[in-house]
This record gives structure tokens, C-alpha cells and sequence, in this order.
């Protein structure tokens, strides 16, 4: 049994949580203190996982310090969003530098941060002292909260650089409907999890269009091509790309009316806007902002991505879904690679 801090009691803090609280002793922050209010009375949260009663063994909490009094965690997990994740880790940090048994600081959170466009790792590690910087780690794959809550078999990876750090978190997450695999490569599996968003966007506008299978699988094909290209770029390695971060989680959030980011394209493809889509929207679209990094990232490394351009310019500068088809359609003919 493992003591676990879990930072952040959104829609993927609480399935964790609801997930690890049947073999660990588990504590959840939660900015919110009406959710953390309503979880303390009555172990539900009727916005976010209406259906799912979380454990009476979970703690929850809105102070830091109650989350820390008394209680050393072995593993600290973040599910902030990405937007969030560097000013929350800076007011946990006198925190968790006093922890003297942390083996894993695990991320959950898919996304470039905007302006430095760093990955979530590399925001940690401006962060949190040098001595935590090898145990940190990125989950990510196919892993909807709702399905994972309802203990609907799901598998992951967990990449990192420390293998005793990764493997312990990897035997520590895992469940007999939750699987983990290990991997070290950080680069690819955060890229992966993050360019998947915004091809799940287009996925979304293909179905508000009202088009067919075959244009869901030339996207979701010519999607991983981009999110490779861009990750060779970058170092990752080519293989990642095959797995559970990359054409997996790709095809389950392109596909799945569970994702918020399909959503967003879907309304998009039906003729509504950005703005107010985004309004309308209880939970965070990380997608779209993962748009505006992501162009601007291959901007700078000067990689090709036709998907992500037409992605962002039907976000961000009103251009018609169909005419963004229309443009992918019409390119220049030439091998496929």
C-alpha cells in the first residue's frame, strides 16, 4: 500500500483517485471548494462524474496543508490543466520539498504550455527543485475518466527517464482493469498525447459535416504522419508514435463522444463558433489550445503539419470548415510518407 497525493479533483483527478483508493491511502486537492464541499458530504460530484461514489477512505481537500499534514506520499500525481500546471506546482512546492519518500511525480495533463510552448515535464522541472527532476514522469493513452471511473478496461503508458521510478509507479497504478507499460520516451509520448487533440478537433468537424468512414481513416492516417513528423523533430522516437500514446489515444479521443475535443469540432462542422462553443463548455478543451502552440512550435522547427494549419485557422482566424477540407483535398499531389 502506497500513500498518494493526487493535485487537482477534476473529471481525471477523481478517476484516478476513485481508482487507486481500493489498495492506497489517497488525498485529493481541489482548487474548487464547492466540489471539495460536496465530495466531503456526500462522496459524489454531480457536475463532473455525477454517477461515480468516490471511496469514503479518499480525502479531499481545498487546503495544502491539510493534504500534507501528517501524510508523506509515495507517489504525487498532477491533474491540473495544462494552463494551470506551472503556477499550482510553484505554490505546492514547500510542500513537496519536505517529502522524504516520493518515488514518482506523475503528470496527467496533455499540452504545450502556451508562450514558452514546453512540455508539461520540462514546466515541472523549471519548477520543482533538481533533486525531483529524474522521477518525473507523464501518463498518457486512450484513458477516458468516465470509462476508467467505471473500471472499463484501459491501458496506458507511464515515460520517464528513472526506470525504478517509472516501474514503481507503473506497479503502483496498475489494477486488473487498468494496465500500464513503461517507456522512456518522454518526448514522444507528451507530443503525442498533445497533437491528438487537435486532430480529434478535425475529427469532430468531419462528423458535424456529415461526411463518411472513409475521410475519418484518411484523417486519422494522415494525423499520426504529422504527429511522427513533428516528434522526429524533436527527438522522439519513431516507434512511440505506433503505440498507446500516439494512434491509440488518437483513435479513441477522435472517435469517442466522450471527448470534449471531437465535441469541439463537431460544433465547429455544425457552424458555430470558437468562443462560443468554448462557453457553453463546463470542462477545458485542452485541444484548443494545444493548436495554437502546437502551429507555432512547427512554425519554428519549420515541419510540415496540413492538418494542424487548417485546425487553427478554422479556430482562430473564422475560416470555414469546408473550405479547410477543400484546401487538404486539393494540395499538391506527391508520395505518401
Amino acid at each position: 500500500m502506497s500513500d498518494i497525493v493526487i493535485i487537482g479533483g477534476g473529471s481525471w483527478g477523481l478517476a484516478m483517485a476513485h481508482l487507486l483508493s481500493h489498495n492506497h491511502q489517497v488525498r485529493v486537492w481541489e482548487f474548487n471548494p464547492e466540489y471539495v464541499k460536496e465530495l466531503t458530504e456526500t462522496r459524489y460530484n454531480s457536475v463532473l462524474l455525477p454517477h461515480i461514489k468516490m471511496s469514503q477512505n479518499i480525502l479531499f481537500s481545498h487546503q495544502k496543508d491539510t493534504i500534507f499534514n501528517q501524510f508523506d506520499p509515495d507517489l504525487l500525481i498532477i491533474a491540473t490543466p495544462v494552463a494551470y500546471v506551472r503556477q499550482t506546482i510553484r505554490d505546492f512546492v514547500p510542500f513537496i520539498q519536505k517529502c522524504s519518500n516520493l518515488k514518482t511525480i506523475v503528470n496527467l495533463a496533455k499540452g504545450l504550455e502556451q508562450e514558452s510552448l514546453k512540455r508539461m515535464s520540462e514546466v515541472l522541472k523549471d519548477e520543482l527543485p533538481t533533486e525531483f527532476h529524474s522521477i518525473i514522469a507523464t501518463l498518457s493513452g486512450p484513458s477516458h475518466a468516465e470509462e476508467v471511473a467505471k473500471k472499463i478496461p484501459t491501458t496506458v503508458v507511464i515515460a520517464g527517464s528513472d526506470p525504478e521510478a517509472i516501474t514503481y509507479a507503473r506497479n503502483t497504478i496498475s489494477t486488473p482493469w487498468f494496465r500500464a507499460y513503461s517507456s522512456y520516451d518522454i518526448i514522444g509520448v507528451e507530443l503525442g498525447g498533445t497533437v491528438k487533440n487537435i486532430i480529434a478537433i478535425a475529427a469532430g468537424i468531419i462528423d458535424g459535416l456529415g461526411l463518411g468512414d472513409n475521410t475519418k481513416g484518411a484523417l486519422l492516417t494522415r494525423g499520426i504522419a504529422e504527429i511522427k513528423r513533428l516528434g522526429l523533430a524533436m527527438n522522439a522516437e519513431a516507434d512511440t508514435f505506433s503505440g498507446l500514446s500516439g494512434i491509440g489515444d488518437l483513435i479513441t479521443t477522435a472517435i469517442s463522444l466522450h471527448s470534449r475535443n471531437r465535441y469541439v469540432g463537431y460544433e465547429l462542422g455544425k457552424g458555430r463558433k470558437t468562443d462560443e462553443i468554448l462557453k457553453s463548455m463546463t470542462m477545458v478543451a485542452e485541444g484548443v489550445f494545444s493548436a495554437k502552440a502546437i502551429w507555432e512550435l512547427k512554425e519554428k522547427l519549420h515541419v510540415e503539419m496540413p492538418i494542424t494549419d487548417e485546425v487553427y485557422k478554422v479556430l482562430f482566424e473564422n475560416k470555414s470548415p469546408k473550405e479547410a477540407l477543400t484546401d487538404l483535398m486539393t494540395r499538391e499531389l506527391k508520395d505518401e510518407v
